[in-house]
């Protein structure tokens, strides 16, 4: 599993390190602007299906639990009672996997979800 990330240098008279322009990992790259690539192929997301597409890129083959993307993607302070989570990953995942052999976006029962190129 390899993950890259191109870091622009410090900005020295601002003393700010600026984002990434890109992340990569499982042969797919999600670049800062929107632009989601995997085999070659673009792939089309919503603003909220980006934020969470790049929340799981960077804890690539970790188990993300719903709390943490309703803390990180919709910072939400509580855990409310909704299946909002639920809905934005199944479309995310009708994008990123449909049309590929193997699906990069897992569920792990009862626990949330993973984002790997195995099924472990």
């Amino acid at each position: 599993m390899t993950q890259q990330v191109e870091f622009l240098p410090r900005t020295p008279h601002l003393g700010e390190i600026r984002a990434p322009r890109w992340l990569e990992a499982l042969a797919a790259r999600l670049e800062r602007y929107g632009r989601y690539v995997r085999a070659g192929r673009e792939i089309e997301l919503q603003p909220r299906e980006f934020r969470i597409l790049e929340y799981l890129l960077r804890h690539v083959g970790h188990v993300v639990t719903r709390t943490m993307l309703l803390e990180n993607v919709w910072e939400y302070a509580f855990t409310p009672q909704t299946n909002v989570v639920d809905v934005h990953i199944s479309r995310l995942r009708q994008k990123i996997d449909k049309g590929f052999d193997r699906p990069l976006l897992h569920t792990v029962r009862g626990a949330g979800y993973r984002l790997a190129d195995d099924d472990e």
